[in-house]
């Protein structure tokens, strides 16, 4: 009986992994069972599902998986986690009729157009063109990028490894950064992702604080070298009032700034009239830093094409379910 199936989704990250079991009846509810997972705790997605399900006493008919990393023919190898994940044979040895496998940010993306106000915070009002192109970028774990398009009735997500492309630097201080990584690090490439994500925030520290841009203080140290990831630590300091750190204000203004490039490189090359959306868990812990105008002057410094991005509505994704929500919404074929 439909109405009795269940539909699984996930959402799989390389720093966790969201599991919800949904009615397969829409419109898409509350979801019936919900568990966060460590990923890197796991040999598999198939060992971290199997444990999921022996937790919840429901019958999952089918399963959606948005993943962190390119889907091609239905098989994906997780960019930060050392997971094959392939549709067909989950579906043979989890016993299920269907598997689905999407991008993490195409899941993000198909959810979009069911977000709340409550979900969203502007930073630039725009103006929204009925039916235009609409982009996502997210900085998480790695950098995300994905873009919806109108086919006439609705918003049909696609999936892209944009955040790979090559970093261009906008100023002589990003110049700096990205001759450092290369004579530094030897990288032949040097991806936005590599300097506009949870991986990048301490690789512009560690940029400028080998360059002299600031002093490293003893609490800070400390707390740096407790910590499994220096990331939330460097942005918790950024944004701390009562003990400045300049070395960490510098470090979150030029991710922010090169973020807001990125932004706006995307949103030209999909003409994305119909709105910018932040996604991924970096930005709704960033907020401040975004709203100071650092963010947009680096979003709309186009040269003639800057008129175009400013009336580009911009939002923040607030909700960090968003890619979960979108996974089901694929599952519920929605």
């Amino acid at each position: 009986d439909f109405g009795e199936a269940m539909l699984l989704a996930g959402d799989i990250g390389g720093t966790k992994t969201n599991l919800a079991i949904y009615s397969s009846e829409p419109p898409l509810g509350v979801p019936l069972a919900e568990k966060t997972f460590p990923s890197a705790r796991y040999r598999s997605l198939e060992s971290l599902v199997r444990e999921f399900l022996s937790e919840v006493d429901l019958k999952v008919d089918r399963a959606a998986f948005g993943v962190a990393g390119p889907v091609v023919g239905g098989r994906v190898t997780t960019t930060n986690l050392p997971w094959e994940i392939d549709e067909d044979h989950l579906r043979q040895v989890l016993n299920l009729s269907s598997v689905h496998l999407l991008n993490d940010l195409e899941a993000v993306a198909q959810a979009i157009p069911l977000l709340k106000r409550r979900d969203l915070h502007t930073l630039n009002q725009g103006r929204a063109v009925s039916g235009g192109a609409i982009a996502l970028i997210a900085p998480g774990t790695g950098l995300g990028e994905a873009f919806l398009t109108w086919d006439g009735e609705r918003y049909r997500a696609y999936p892209s490894e944009g955040g790979h492309v090559g970093f261009a630097s906008a100023n002589r201080l990003e110049a700096e950064l990205l001759q450092y990584l290369r004579d530094r690090h030897q990288f032949d490439h040097v991806s936005y992702e590599r300097v506009c994500s949870g991986l990048g925030v301490p690789t512009i520290y560690a940029f400028l604080k080998d360059r002299g841009r600031g002093e490293e203080p003893v609490w800070l140290a400390k707390q740096l070298a407790a910590a499994d990831d220096p990331t939330p630590v460097i942005v918790n300091a950024a944004l701390d009032k009562k003990r400045t750190c300049e070395l960490c204000i510098t470090t979150l203004n030029m991710f922010v700034s090169i973020l807001g490039a990125e932004a706006g490189n995307l949103a030209l090359k999909v003409l994305a009239t119909g709105g910018v959306y932040v996604g991924g868990g970096i930005p709704p812990r960033i907020l401040s830093a975004l709203e100071d105008g650092r963010f947009m002057d680096a979003f709309v410094r186009k040269g003639r094409m800057s008129g175009l991005l400013a009336r580009m509505p911009v939002k923040i994704i607030l909700n960090p379910k968003a890619a979960l929500l979108g996974a089901a919404c694929r599952g519920l074929e929605l």
